[in-house]
């Protein structure tokens, strides 16, 4: 997957993310970014790479979140994986 791949992936969660006023308070809380950061960061077009690994971060600490915002977005769970590997520099990390 490209850097621009998945930026493109972590706008449409964090546009995802504005449209579940539940989770995106706890978001906001667990980031500390403020509502008109988001909005500015949206309307910018790519939202900054702290913004998009943070929410791709929120997103997959609970499975069930994961299986929302991708089915929402007609996305495997496993992209969604794959964008925030990208944008945290894990992609090309191997363990054996």
């Amino acid at each position: 997957m490209q850097t621009t791949q998945a930026q493109e992936i972590a706008g449409d969660v964090l546009l995802w993310l504005c449209g579940q006023e539940e989770l995106l308070g706890v978001f906001l809380s667990a980031t500390g970014a403020a509502p008109e950061e988001l909005r500015a960061a949206l309307q910018g077009g790519t939202p900054e790479p702290g913004l998009s690994a943070a929410a791709l971060d929120f997103v997959m600490m609970r499975d069930e979140t994961v299986l929302d915002a991708a089915a929402a977005m007609g996305l495997p769970p496993e992209r969604l994986a794959m964008a925030r590997a990208v944008l945290t520099g894990e992609a090309g990390m191997h363990w054996t």
